[in-house]
């Protein structure tokens, strides 16, 4: 009896240190590397990081993985230790809970828009590109900071040749599929008739 009570309790002490060592970066980026919990946490560590995948899931956060290069279906052990752990939401927020976060409107459809081109472009543009693209719906000055705040916070990555990316932050926050789709959906204001019914 006092064997499983200690069991717990260690089990219980290594989930509160996974979830500290992901909640509590000291890194510029959030989360850890596989490799660190391995060795805070021991050989198992995956275990305790599903156990509290399932503890976090209740309160609408996951533990999200990501590999350095997308691999196979079944990553290797070798994969899981280079890979980076963090917390994120389990289901996207709605345009009110951004909001809400901190975030304009116009901040939105600026990352919307500059994510959507980059998608379709195969993964990189110009900054040029992207603000002659961005500018006819927002001032020249507002979209060359957006881009800076962008690049800042990880959304995107600016390369030699200014060429602009997809950051890490993009790939871990951001479902390619979804906002493809919902850009897609997006109908455009039908022009007036002005010629009906002047007869």
């Amino acid at each position: 009896m006092e064997e499983r009570k200690s069991e717990a309790e260690r089990a219980g002490k290594k989930l509160a240190i996974a979830a500290s060592m992901l909640l509590f970066s000291s890194h510029r980026l959030p989360g850890v590397r596989g490799w660190e919990l391995r060795r805070r946490l021991g050989k198992n560590y995956l275990k305790i990081i599903d156990a509290l995948n399932s503890r976090l899931n209740s309160i609408g956060l996951r533990v999200k993985i990501m590999f350095d290069q997308p691999s196979s279906d079944s990553p290797a052990q070798e994969d899981f230790d280079k890979a980076r752990f963090f917390i994120t939401l389990s289901e996207p927020l709605s345009v009110a809970d951004i909001v809400a976060a901190g975030w304009s409107i116009e901040d939105v459809a600026i990352l919307a828009a500059t994510l959507s081109y980059i998608f379709t472009k195969s993964g990189k543009a110009t900054e040029k590109e992207l603000v002659e693209l961005l500018e006819v719906k927002f001032p020249r000055w507002k979209v060359e900071a957006a881009i800076e705040r962008f690049i800042r916070k990880g959304y995107l990555i600016k390369v030699e040749d200014n060429m602009i990316k997809v950051g890490w932050r993009t790939f871990a926050e951001v479902d390619e599929k979804e906002l493809l789709k919902a850009i897609t959906e997006i109908t455009p204001p039908q022009p007036k008739d002005d010629t009906k019914d002047k007869t």
